[in-house]
């Protein structure tokens, strides 16, 4: 799994997909060699192609996001930096490019710099026109006290706004996520979608200290916007559960949901339901956000409607990839058991609230203001399972 350590980059930012998977039964170690997967085609949406080399930062290029984020801006013609936390993950960040099919990876700059300090963020900004801030602290359990993950989250986007400023970017994109945006609602219809008019009720039922954190730190971007920001613009891409072609062993807890399915290390599906959204279309949303001059001031809720629960995946890798999919379960665990689990397991202990929860979303802003098409859920499955398979991540 990616970037475990507390304030690791980790980009993948949808707590739902945390792991009630974790039902103590284990999947097969992975093999540390293992081949990468060409990347998909990306075709460039209007308005979003580089007149000329612009430089952007992608910060938290090791991760799932970041690293789909960086191929797209290559393949739209723009110079790309990247922040990691230690530059001994540079080559294998590079092999991935390359092996993903990049143009000129060996044209990616690494910077090393960490969400928790000053250093090395001047340097990382400096003479970017555009900043997509992915990188972002996701927790592997609970932390024992939310400061832990809040502070972190809304300090480092701070700072990363403060720098972009005092460089003068012209815009940042700010990877939140639907965290910020769908929990803490007491008593509303279950069957009225979200949209980025709604705001994540952090004293409300439910809320733990990711979805916490996500929320304190974009509303924080947006108070630093108002008051300070000089003439930097953001925008604000909100995306569900991140699914999508895995490009190397580093993944993420939305893309371990179908690792465990596929290897048949779960014993059945929790009562979980959410939104889902391919890694590529994420991507394209980024670049879209951060080069539309509608774009600007705004919000955009990231999903390809509509969610999907956990037996609806299974049901999906059993249909569409018949006999390779022969050790997913499709029976439903009852609430009563994860519950239970989470007494003992702080990684399912985070979902419990969420279970049996609905949480629709829309997307229209986004198709309807920037023209953002996105691939169906399923298919977001189909390209995650695929992957895996190719790596060898899942045997067959």
């Amino acid at each position: 799994m990616q970037q475990k350590d507390q304030f690791g980059s980790q980009n993948n930012v949808h707590p739902i997909s945390n792991p009630c998977f974790r039902l103590e039964a284990q999947t097969s170690e992975r093999t540390s060699q293992q081949k990468l997967s060409a990347a998909p085609l990306f075709i460039s949406a209007p308005g979003t192609m580089a007149t000329s080399k612009e430089l952007v930062l992608v910060t938290g290029g090791s991760g799932f996001v970041g690293i789909h984020c960086i191929l797209r801006c290559l393949a739209a013609n723009y110079q790309v930096r990247t922040t990691i936390r230690s530059l001994g993950r540079k080559d294998s960040v590079l092999h991935t490019l390359q092996a993903a099919g990049a143009s000129d990876p060996a044209s990616v700059s690494f910077v090393e710099a960490d969400l928790t300090k000053d250093d090395g963020w001047a340097e990382a900004v400096r003479d970017c026109t555009y900043v997509l801030h992915v990188a972002s602290p996701f927790p592997a359990a609970a932390p024992k006290h939310e400061d832990e993950l809040i502070v972190p989250a809304r300090e480092g986007t701070l700072r990363v706004l403060r720098a972009a400023r005092d460089a003068g970017a012209k815009r940042v994109v700010v990877t939140s996520s639907f965290a910020a945006i769908g929990g803490g609602h007491r008593h509303r219809d279950p069957t009225q979608a979200f949209t980025e008019h709604d705001w994540t009720q952090v004293d409300g039922p439910g809320v733990g200290a990711y979805d916490k954190s996500k929320t304190l730190a974009e509303r924080a971007a947006w108070d630093f916007i108002e008051r300070e920001g000089g003439g930097l613009e953001m925008a604000v891409v909100n995306p569900v559960a991140i699914l999508g072609p895995v490009l190397g062993s580093d993944t993420s807890t939305s893309i371990e949901i179908i690792i465990r399915l596929l290897s048949g290390a779960v014993p059945g599906c929790p009562h979980l339901e959410f939104g889902i959204v391919d890694v590529r279309d994420v991507a394209d949303l980024h670049l879209l956000a951060m080069t539309h001059p509608k774009a600007k001031g705004e919000r955009f809720l990231c999903m390809a409607p509509p969610a999907m629960t956990v037996k609806d995946i299974a049901v999906t890798l059993r249909q569409r990839l018949g006999p390779k999919a022969r050790k997913v379960p499709t029976n439903t665990i009852p609430n009563f058991v994860i519950k239970l689990l989470g007494y003992f397991n702080p990684g399912i202990a985070l979902v419990v609230p969420q279970l049996g929860e609905r949480r629709p979303g829309s997307n229209e802003k986004a198709r309807t203001l920037l023209g953002w098409t996105p691939r169906s859920n399923a298919d977001a499955v189909i390209a995650t399972a695929e992957s895996l398979f190719e790596l060898g991540i899942v045997k067959v």
